[in-house]
C-alpha cells in the first residue's frame, strides 16, 4: 500500500486554491483536516443520525441511519484513497458531506420535496449539501456557512461528475460566488468518495434487507458476486450459524468491490499516467470506477434490491405515509410561515417573494430529521 499522497496527481495541502473567506492556515491542521472537522461539528451532520437511508429511524435499531452510512462511506473512501497514494484527508472530507443535503425519509423525502419545490427552481439534495455548508450553518463569527476550502466544495458539487444542463438554484447560487468548474471532473479524491458511496450501500443494504426479512440468503445466494461469496463461506466453514455465516459472506462482497475498484484504478493510472491534479479533472470520464464486468454484476444486484426492498410492499407502505406528512407540512409552512420557529418565521417573511419564501421553507423542512416531521405531522396536520 502506498503512502498518502505519494501520487502526483493527489491533491495536495499547500496547492489549495483556499477559503472563500481567507483565514489563516491552521498550526496543526491541513487545510482539509479543518474542513473535516467542521463538518463533524456541524448542526446538519448531528441531525444525520435521525435520518433515514431505507427504513425510518424509529423502525429498529440496527437499520443503517444517514449517519453510520457517512461513517462507512468515509472509512471506504480513505482505505481506496490511500491505496492510491490520495489525499486521504480530503477524501474523507466529502465522504462526511456527500449526504449532508438529504431531507427526512431518505429519497423518498427527496422525491416529495423535488415535485413540492418543482416551481420554486426544484431541489437537489448535493446542491442542498452545498447550500448547508455555504450558508445555512450558521455558527461562525466572520462568515455563514462553514467556508470550506475550494476542493471540498468541488467535491461535494460533482463528485457524481460533472453537472451539465439547468442547475439546480442552490447550486448555481454557489457556482456564481466560486466557479467551481462544474463541466470538469472531480479531483480522485472527490471521485473516491462516489464510489465509497456505492461500495456502503450496495454492502449494507443487503445487510438491512436480510434483518428486515425482505429477502433471504437462499435468495441472495442466486445473486452474482453474493452467491459466489456465500458458497466461499460454506466451503471454508460449513455449518457455520447463520448470522455469522451471513456477516462472513457480505464482508466478502464488500472487500470484491474495494479491491476491484482499487485495482482498476492501479491500471488506468498507471496507463495515462497522469502528472497532475488537473489532468484528471480535464479527463473523458472519471479515472475512479469499478471494472466493467463488477459494475454488470452490480447493475444486477441493484435490480433485486429495487425490485425486493425499496418497493417492498412494506416500503411502499411507509413511502406513502411519509409523502403524505411532507405533502401537507411544506404547503402548511408556505402559507403560513409563522407557524415555522421565529427565525425561520422571520426570514420567510424577508423573502420577498413565493420563490424566496418557498426556499426559506424547504431549507427549513429538509433539515428536518424523522422524528421531528412526524412529531410535527401529528401537532400540525393530526
Amino acid at each position: 500500500m502506498q503512502d498518502q499522497m505519494t501520487a502526483p496527481y493527489a491533491c495536495q495541502p499547500e496547492e489549495s486554491r483556499g477559503r472563500r473567506w481567507p483565514e489563516r492556515m491552521s498550526t496543526f491542521r491541513s487545510p482539509w483536516q479543518r474542513d473535516r472537522d467542521r463538518i463533524i461539528h456541524s448542526s446538519a451532520f448531528r441531525r444525520l443520525k435521525h435520518k433515514t437511508q431505507v427504513f425510518v429511524e424509529h423502525e429498529g435499531d440496527y437499520y443503517r441511519t444517514r449517519l453510520t452510512h457517512t461513517i462507512e462511506v468515509a472509512q471506504v473512501a480513505r482505505t481506496i484513497a490511500g491505496a492510491l497514494g490520495l489525499n486521504t484527508d480530503l477524501a474523507e472530507t466529502v465522504a462526511l458531506a456527500h449526504d449532508l443535503g438529504h431531507p427526512p425519509f431518505g429519497h423518498t423525502g427527496e422525491d416529495a420535496l423535488a415535485a413540492l419545490m418543482a416551481p420554486y427552481g426544484g431541489f437537489d439534495h448535493n446542491a442542498q449539501a452545498l447550500r448547508i455548508v455555504t450558508r445555512l450553518e450558521r455558527h461562525y463569527a466572520d462568515f455563514d456557512g462553514l467556508n470550506l476550502t475550494w476542493e471540498s466544495l468541488e467535491g461535494i458539487a460533482k463528485h457524481n461528475g460533472p453537472v451539465t444542463g439547468d442547475l439546480p438554484y442552490a447550486l448555481a447560487e454557489v457556482n456564481a460566488e466560486w466557479d467551481l468548474e462544474l463541466h470538469t471532473n472531480a479531483s480522485a479524491e472527490a471521485q473516491v468518495a462516489a464510489v465509497a458511496d456505492d461500495v456502503a450501500y450496495n454492502h449494507h443494504d443487503l445487510h438491512d434487507g436480510l434483518r428486515a426479512g425482505l429477502f433471504t440468503e437462499a435468495d441472495l445466494a442466486e445473486l452474482p458476486v453474493v452467491g459466489e461469496a456465500l458458497a466461499r463461506v460454506d466451503a471454508l466453514h460449513p455449518g457455520l450459524e447463520p448470522m455469522r455465516r451471513r456477516h462472513e459472506a457480505l464482508r466478502r462482497v464488500f472487500g470484491v468491490m474495494v479491491e476491484d475498484v482499487i485495482a482498476v484504478a492501479q491500471n488506468r493510472l498507471a496507463s495515462l499516467q497522469p502528472q497532475n491534479v488537473q489532468e484528471i479533472r480535464d479527463m473523458e470520464g472519471p479515472i475512479i470506477r469499478f471494472s466493467k464486468p463488477l459494475y454488470q454484476n452490480l447493475k444486477a444486484i441493484k435490480l433485486f434490491l429495487f425490485q425486493r426492498m425499496y418497493r417492498a410492499p412494506s416500503v411502499v407502505v411507509e413511502r406513502r405515509r411519509v409523502t403524505e406528512m411532507l405533502n401537507g407540512l411544506f404547503p402548511l409552512f408556505l402559507d403560513d410561515p409563522s407557524k415555522m420557529p421565529r427565525t425561520w418565521f422571520e426570514a420567510a417573511e424577508a423573502a420577498g417573494d413565493e420563490t424566496g419564501r418557498a426556499r426559506v421553507v424547504l431549507d427549513y423542512v429538509a433539515g428536518m430529521t424523522d422524528r421531528f416531521a412526524i412529531q410535527e405531522a401529528q401537532r400540525l396536520l393530526g
